[in-house]
């Protein structure tokens, strides 16, 4: 009897660091709104998070980063806010490239499963 089943393989990225996850779609998200926003709180309301969580994650994030991925913007106006360094923008940009080769990788297999 052949069945017709379809199977998918899923992968969930995150970057490990020597004290654990570093860099999982989460913050990577935090950081995206950073930019679209360009402050913390901003960001966090966007994502309906605590600011305290988001300034945490930020903290955490620039403390084990080589160089810091958020920096702060001294107040104009409108106050200060926060903005992405370049090592910021690279780690978006490296973290979707990887992701997408594991998922084109994922794919790829998925095409040959049968059980």
């Amino acid at each position: 009897m052949m069945s017709n089943k379809k199977y998918t393989i899923e992968v969930r990225l995150w970057i490990e660091e020597t004290e654990g996850p570093f860099l999982g779609i989460g913050k990577i998200w935090l950081l995206e709104n950073i930019r679209k926003t360009g402050s913390i709180t901003n960001a966090a309301k966007e994502m309906k998070m605590a600011y305290r969580q988001a300034w945490q994650l930020v903290q955490e994030m620039n403390q084990r980063a080589e160089s810091p991925l958020v920096e702060k913007v001294l107040g104009g106006k409108g106050g200060g806010g926060a903005k992405l360094t370049e090592a910021g923008e690279r780690a978006i940009e490296t973290f979707y490239e990887i992701e997408k080769r594991i998922k084109d990788f994922a794919k790829q297999e998925t095409q040959n499963l049968r059980f």
